[in-house]
């Protein structure tokens, strides 16, 4: 058995090349290295054996290394060598030299030979392994195509021709079912080497599948003239994508639409009916998110750089539309702009803005339009003020100098004092309920609250 394996090598090597697509030199360095521990196996550890592949003759050839030690010195024949013997093989060998000796493969016998022919076939699983491994590693990125197979813990196993795929549950899009012999495509999302061999995961939920779609499906996309910017999915139901045109004559939105909206309804349909906002991408941040907030009309938005954070006022008409079903619409909107997005209605905001108004005019001497812009200079009530620093406070219009910033900040921690050392809560401005109960308007009925606070502090004032 062991002459029939390891003869006529050269046609196995081709062979397994061949079939497998596994480099030549791979299925050598195997079959020496199976040869050799084969040997070693029969012959101990203790000798010095090597194995070396001949390619004129197509064999593995065996070789043992033995030192050339004066005849008086021989002690041990399975590493030594008389030196009258060492001549006999190489005339020109010296003491002290190590000298090679051919050994029969034939003579490993049965159980060496299988010993040595599991370790060449390990090796070249190993080898298709990382083929493979290699394969997929530099599809990663792509959109791969095959056939469902069966379901294992939730995930759906597909087929791919040389190796198969899982689709965690995670990645699936929800309600969907495949039958094993479906043919399912989805987006190469991670390639792992693993002990058994490649783990490829597959994506039918990512965000970048929805963009290989769209530049699978518009040449422009492919071609570079339009460029994706940005995605966002809650798989299955529905989707944002940013798009912009790098030709001023090429309507991004149009384009990815495509005529009768054909190229966009390809890309539903495989996504099983999830609805897909096309959005027109801007380098400005505000415009941007105006643009994600789409078909909702935007009426003022305000900006917090610092925190990446955005208040959205909208008329109280378009609320339910900007914020969408369960939230779904501001909530893509967010994940596509990568900023916090917070939406009011403009009756929540004018409330909000009398509020702030009435709590800054409650500062000494302080009066509407100075209290105007302390809030539209970031500072939504006197605590805010309070707790300010003067170089913020300087950046208010009327307070660019240090000497009136400070006054503010003392006046706003004096007023801060002045409440909790009285134990009161700070007054607010008239709710809209007592607004209706009055025939007074909303700024007469603010305005005599706070003449009535203010009276008040200055009466306790005086007293003390």
């Amino acid at each position: 058995m062991a002459e029939n394996m390891f003869s006529d090598l050269s046609k196995v090597i081709e062979q397994v090349g061949k079939d497998k697509g596994i480099d030549k030199q791979i299925v050598i360095d195997a079959i020496t290295q199976g040869m050799l521990v084969a040997a070693r196996k029969k012959y101990g550890t203790y000798r010095e054996i090597e194995a070396a592949y001949n390619e004129e003759t197509g064999e593995v050839e065996l070789f043992e290394f033995k030192e050339v030690v004066p005849r008086e010195k021989f002690v041990d024949e399975e590493v030594e060598i008389p030196y009258d013997e060492a001549q006999k093989l190489d005339p020109n060998v010296q003491l002290d030299d190590s000298i090679g000796i051919k050994m029969e493969a034939t003579d490993l016998g049965r159980i060496a030979a299988q010993t040595a022919k599991q370790i060449i076939m390990q090796k070249v699983r190993d080898a298709e392994r990382n083929i493979i491994f290699n394969e997929f590693e530099e599809r990663k990125g792509e959109i791969a195509s095959g056939i469902a197979r069966r379901v294992e813990k939730g995930a759906i196993v597909v087929d791919l021709g040389r190796t198969e795929a899982y689709i965690p549950p995670r990645e699936q899009i929800p309600g969907e079912q495949y039958k094993p012999g479906d043919r399912i495509q989805g987006y190469l999302s991670e390639v792992r080497q693993t002990t058994r061999g490649p783990q490829i995961i597959m994506s039918r939920a990512d965000e970048r599948y929805l963009m290989k779609l769209f530049e699978m499906e518009v040449p422009e996309i492919y071609d570079g003239v339009v460029e994706v910017m940005a995605a966002a999915r809650e798989p299955g139901q529905r989707a944002k994508i940013a798009v912009r045109s790098n030709d001023n004559s090429v309507d991004p939105v149009g384009a990815c639409v495509g005529m009768k909206g054909s190229r966009v309804q390809n890309i539903v349909q495989e996504l099983r009916g999830e609805k897909i906002d096309i959005v027109p991408w801007d380098e400005d941040i505000t415009r941007f998110a105006c643009n994600a907030l789409a078909p909702a009309e935007i009426s003022r938005v305000f900006m917090d750089d610092a925190n990446r954070e955005m208040e959205i006022v909208v008329p109280d008409s378009q609320l339910s539309l900007a914020i969408g079903k369960r939230g779904q619409n501001v909530r893509l909107a967010a994940k596509l702009t990568t900023w916090k997005l917070d939406i009011i209605s403009e009756s929540s905001a004018s409330s909000r803005t009398a509020e702030s108004i009435f709590n800054l005019m409650l500062i000494p001497g302080m009066s509407e339009t100075m209290a105007q812009n302390i809030f539209q200079s970031g500072f939504g009530s006197f605590q805010a003020v309070a707790s300010a620093r003067v170089e913020e406070l300087m950046t208010i219009p009327g307070y660019d100098d240090p000497d009136k910033a400070e006054k503010l900040a003392n006046e706003a921690k004096a007023l801060v004092a002045k409440y909790e050392a009285d134990g009161v809560p700070v007054p607010t401005a008239p709710t809209a309920a007592k607004e209706t109960k009055s025939n007074t308007s909303a700024k007469e009925q603010a305005d005599l609250l706070l003449k009535q606070e203010l009276s008040k502090l200055n009466a306790q004032q005086d007293e003390e």
